[in-house]
């Protein structure tokens, strides 16, 4: 551990400020008598792969309704991290506009290469999604999304340092259900959705999930008079089948099987063309050699940065296409000890790719096909005797993928190649143990023990070289939960986390140095936490978080134009994160509710050969403000009406603070609105929405690469439109 005193002292910090709110929990609890009279939908959640109420999880959490979810304007993952504290979703992965790049705490991954691993792990019903470009991000048949905030290396394994990212789905059951959605709207949205829930016997049941759903874009490839797609436009067709067979109240198996098929343009982009006497495209030179093009100007570059001045017809186009299939076993084999077993094959792929120099010029564009195949199985063993419990599980993951670009890309005008091949295997046994030490009070700890192997092959025209490495690593958790008198709940807990090291993405230094293919050591984090959550009354309730978290030999991409094509490299720092954050549900009245989310974050990155990083693409501070009234109408009907407001701070899009902060994303705030109408015991209800109703334009991800900046937009434009909903 670091002996920085600025460590020293937000650890102080921390304990002073546990201190001072355990002596002041007294009077809180004297004042505010449990009321049986609640507003407050309480929520239960899985995060500690057990049930629990939301309050007494000793993690910092947020989880969103799945029923709620379109009234506040989420429809896909990246909307999800507009409305949690300290969690910001970028999208980037060689302009996909289906990528999600979740960072959590100063913590993520803005590349999607087979070479490297996501920071943030996601689970949809307990499987693990190692990819997340292309994936099935379509956020219908939902029940519940928890979201965990700091290192869950004990029960989430590798590629949690930064958080999870909980899916859940509705399972199938005996009540006998159809819904149906359908909305359009401005920009050309249309989207259908239905789900069919219904029983087969006393012990099968079903559920279906299937839609459609398409967008205009934002813009016009230029040059490519005849391009299928617009700048931004996407179609997709998803669907999913649940089938559940339960022939006794302690045995069940669950078969699930999900696909999507989405097309469109190539996200919304433009090139910042470094123009000073040295730069390599205003002198039309690069490494002492004349580019084809001759020297370029930002006049180049399209004028409606919307617009795209590619010439290439190959990368105007993306596509994305997954599927799965899982198996779900639930066994109670005593009155007091149950297992589960989580078994999932799942494939991925896709097509993507960015001309980077954004002109007509064949001089920087890397069309890219990727593709993913992954098995995972996970068995648990949980139960309960006395005042302990416990849960503990074995875990084996698989993975094997590539990327490929080709004779269709160009470097310096010349061909370009890059091949990836890695093969990833992951197996782990973890163990959690609690114990009630009293009625309120419960302390809890866990181990989980990895081992990770890497093989990879890269092939950037110099010829294949191939590596492989390997990792292990023992996780640990403890934490303990008190309960008071009122119900509210403080927590203390110290998490660590461990992701396996990662080979250079882009290793075109392969070019001179052929011993440069060699991955980073493995990444560790430790999070001391505190916390202060419940309902302090029926009509109000919070949660508080203060954390610390070390992070050691944690890698950062950088990103530059180097001999053979666009390398990647990675620097190795470590990092010091602190800060707080706050959610709360407040009933103003019986029809008026408001919830707000803030987080604030300092992040300390320790110099590292003579250079001082920031964290890439960790605003410093995120707030969230969410409304809604109900209006009761004279003849019974309701009006609903919810507004929700989101900021996002500025930061840097990586991990160098450059002289003009030409890498800085400025501060976004966003609207969404919704406008419901209910009639008295309908079936059905239509809205009015608008999502970002003021048209905030901004940027995901922003990139200096010494001869150029690439500038990534957001794929986020206003739309206002109608939504009907019918249940029968």
């Amino acid at each position: 551990m670091s002996s920085h005193p600025s460590h020293v002292f937000a650890r102080a910090s921390l304990l002073a400020s546990a201190v001072a709110l355990a002596l002041s929990l007294p009077a809180i609890a004297q004042d505010n008598a449990p009321d049986t009279d609640s507003k407050i939908e309480v929520i239960e959640v899985t995060a500690t792969k057990r049930t629990q109420v939301i309050y007494e999880v000793p993690v910092a959490i947020s989880a969103f309704s799945g029923d709620a979810l379109a009234q506040q304007g989420i429809t896909d993952l990246t909307d999800v991290g507009k409305f949690v504290p300290n969690l910001n979703v970028t999208g980037f992965s060689a302009g996909h506009t289906s990528s999600a790049n979740p960072f959590i705490r100063g913590i993520g991954l803005q590349d999607h290469l087979v070479t490297t691993d996501p920071g943030v792990s996601v689970y949809v019903d307990g499987v693990y999604l190692g990819r997340q470009v292309g994936q099935n991000w379509n956020l219908n048949n939902i029940a519940r999304i928890e979201v965990l905030r700091g290192p869950q290396g004990t029960l989430y394994g590798r590629n949690s340092i930064g958080g999870a990212i909980n899916i859940i789905t509705k399972q199938p059951d005996e009540v006998a259900l159809t819904k149906a959605t359908l909305a359009a709207g401005t920009r050309g949205r249309l989207k259908g959705d239905v789900f069919i829930n219904r029983e087969l016997s006393d012990t099968v049941a079903f559920n279906l999930n299937g839609g459609y759903t398409e967008r205009d874009g934002l813009g016009k490839f230029i040059n490519v008079p005849d391009a299928k797609y617009d700048v931004g436009e996407t179609k997709e067709a998803y669907g999913r089948f649940s089938l559940k067979f339960s022939p006794t109240d302690d045995f069940s198996l669950v078969l699930t099987a999900d696909a999507n098929d989405g097309k469109g343009g190539l996200r919304p982009y433009t090139t910042l063309i470094d123009e000073v006497p040295t730069g390599a495209y205003y002198t039309g030179e690069r490494f002492g050699e004349p580019t084809p093009a001759g020297p370029l100007r930002n006049t180049d570059v399209a004028a409606n940065i919307y617009d795209n001045a590619t010439g290439t017809r190959e990368v105007t186009e993306v596509s994305n296409e997954a599927s799965g299939i899982s198996l779900t076993l639930d066994a109670g084999l005593t009155d007091t000890l149950s297992t589960r077993a989580i078994i999932s094959r799942r494939s991925s792929e896709y097509k993507a790719g960015l001309d980077d120099d954004a002109t007509i010029y064949a001089l920087d564009h890397y069309p890219e096909r990727g593709d993913a195949d992954q098995t995972s199985i996970e068995w648990q063993l949980s139960g309960y005797y006395g005042d302990f419990d416990f849960v503990s599980g074995l875990y084996f993951f698989e993975e094997e993928g590539g990327n490929r670009q080709g004779e269709d890309s160009r470097f310096n005008g010349g061909a370009n190649l890059l091949e990836l091949d890695q093969k990833s295997t992951s197996r782990a046994v973890f163990v959690n143990l609690g114990y009630n030490v009293s009625e309120a009070l419960r302390v809890a700890g866990g181990l989980r023990f990895n081992r990770d192997k890497k093989d990879v092959v890269a092939n950037v025209g110099s010829g294949p070289f191939s590596a492989s490495d390997s990792w292990s690593q023992l996780s640990y958790d403890l934490s303990a939960n008190y309960t008071l008198a009122n119900g509210m709940n403080i927590y203390g807990s110290v998490q660590s986390g461990y992701q396996s090291g990662q080979f250079p993405a882009r290793p075109y230094c392969l070019f001179g140095n052929p011993e440069c293919l060699v991955a980073s050591d493995n990444i560790t984090a430790v999070n001391y936490e505190i916390g202060f959550k419940g309902q302090l009354s029926s009509n109000f309730a919070m949660s508080l978080a203060l954390f610390n978290t070390e992070y050691e030999d944690l890698p950062y991409q950088v990103s530059t134009t180097a001999e053979g094509g666009f390398s990647t490299t990675n620097l190795v720092v470590s990092q010091t994160s602190r800060g707080i954050e706050w959610e709360s549900t407040l009933y103003l009245t019986d029809a008026f509710k408001l919830h707000t989310a803030v987080g604030w974050i300092d992040v300390d990155v320790d110099e590292t050969e003579g250079v001082k990083p920031v964290a890439p693409l960790t605003p410093e501070l995120t707030a969230a403000v969410g409304a809604s009234y109900e209006f009761a109408l004279p003849n019974g009907a309701s009006l609903t009406t919810r507004v929700d407001y989101s900021f996002r701070d500025d930061m840097y899009g990586e991990p160098s603070s450059d002289e003009g902060r030409m890498t800085q994303l400025a501060s976004r705030e966003l609207v969404n609105a919704d406008l419901r109408y209910s009639p008295a015991n309908g079936n059905w209800s239509v809205s009015l929405y608008g999502q970002n109703i003021f048209d905030e334009r901004y940027d995901n991800a922003r990139l200096n690469t010494g001869d150029y900046i690439l500038r990534i937009l957001s794929n986020d434009a206003s739309e206002f439109g109608l939504r009907y909903n019918v249940t029968f």
